[in-house]
């Protein structure tokens, strides 16, 4: 295996435990990919996406593991209002690692709901890909 697949396969581990309650930092795996490996933009935005996508998912499935209690008043709102295009917002640093267990707590519905967590995690990373590129040229 050369090095850019095991760098790919190092940014895909560290995208998945950033999108679980694990600490990690994704957004500087991915830049520091790109700059080594810029000619392999689209399979790390895939790989970044889809592992932290997956690690949400594993949130996702925690929540729906979970004892029913109160959810905030403020979570009960935004997700009676937008119901799963709220996790279009996993990505926000700090809250985003709660909307996921949020919505499985909720039995939000799972297609949909990975769905927008997806995007959202997609457009995060394509944003940071993009302004990675354009610097470096």
């Amino acid at each position: 295996m050369d090095a850019a697949a095991l760098a790919l396969a190092g940014l895909a581990a560290s995208a998945f435990l950033s999108a679980t309650v694990l600490p990690g930092n994704s957004e500087l795996a991915l830049t520091a990919f790109l700059y080594k490996w810029p000619d392999w933009l689209w399979p790390a935005l895939l790989a970044a996406t889809l592992a932290n996508a997956a690690g949400s998912a594993s949130s996702l499935w925690l929540g729906r593991l979970a004892p029913r209690k109160e959810l905030s008043p403020r979570l009960s709102r935004w997700f009676g209002r937008f119901g799963p295009a709220t996790l279009l917002l996993a990505w926000v640093p700090l809250v985003g690692d709660a909307l996921p267990l949020a919505a499985g707590w909720l039995r939000l519905p799972l297609w949909p709901s990975m769905l927008w967590l997806t995007l959202g995690k997609g457009l995060r990373y394509g944003a940071i890909a993009l302004t990675m590129q354009a610097l470096l040229h």
